[in-house]
């Protein structure tokens, strides 16, 4: 078999898992948000945000955070109050759906109505890796370039939710917003954008609004684009921790 049949196989084999997920947790009345980012996107700062402002709202939330090494993020994110957990990946860039549900076997909290997966930091192999949810969100930070979703077309292309970071940097950046709305539109026409900014607070409540949305049977999950062309190996037998 061929590389590119052993990766569609995997891709298959994801997929049939995160339907299964999905459909268990939509069925405890949880939803699903995958993040997705570059590195330094200040993913994890504003899901910090977001988890602190459901927790005093007393909506049921929790969080998964994957890295390659450390256990760095899940303790930021754990000053939220809100359950969090911390998965390694052990070297693989980007989650898949056996790894989801491994970690949640025994720890997710019966009550929880929300379930936050931030990935690795990354916009190329996550993209490709159905994770069960619901919804999925990809956010770029004014710093990055306005042509990054022309860049990385599968991640941008398979978000419902596109968000823009760090938007208090904006003028100092240069970020040309129009240009970035625009070729967002080339790729995912009619998705929304969501400006935020974790450091005043900007967007933090429309997120989680937009996460009870699906709970609530807002959109439904829409499959992500056909599979990057990359040609590392995924390990499909890869450690979870």
């Amino acid at each position: 078999m061929c590389r590119s049949d052993v990766r569609q196989a995997v891709l298959a084999k994801n997929d049939d898992l995160a339907a299964s997920l999905r459909e268990e947790l939509t069925g405890q009345g949880v939803a699903v948000v995958n993040l997705l980012s570059s590195p330094g996107s200040g993913k994890t700062e504003l899901l910090g945000r977001v988890l602190a402002h459901a927790v005093g709202r007393g909506v049921p939330v929790a969080a998964l955070t994957a890295d390659l090494a450390t256990e760095n993020d899940a303790t930021r994110l754990a000053r939220s109050g809100a359950p969090v957990q911390q998965l390694l990946t052990d070297g693989l860039c980007h989650l898949e759906a056996r790894q989801v549900r491994a970690r949640l076997s025994g720890w997710l909290p019966p009550d929880t109505e929300v379930l936050f997966v931030e990935n690795v930091g990354n916009l190329v192999c996550p993209a490709s890796y159905d994770l069960g949810e619901s919804l999925r969100i990809v956010l770029m930070a004014v710093t990055e370039g306005e042509d990054k979703p022309l860049k990385y077309p599968t991640a941008f292309g398979s978000a419902h939710l596109v968000v823009i970071t760090k938007t208090d940097l904006a003028e100092a950046a240069g970020f040309d917003e129009d240009a970035f709305r625009a070729n967002v539109a080339r790729v995912n026409p009619g998705v929304e954008i969501v400006r935020s900014c974790a450091r005043t607070g900007d967007g933090v409540a429309t997120l989680l609004d937009r996460a009870l949305a699906v709970r609530d049977g807002g959109p439904a999950h829409r499959p992500p684009l056909a599979p990057h062309p990359h040609g590392h190996h995924h390990a499909e037998s890869a450690p979870v921790v």
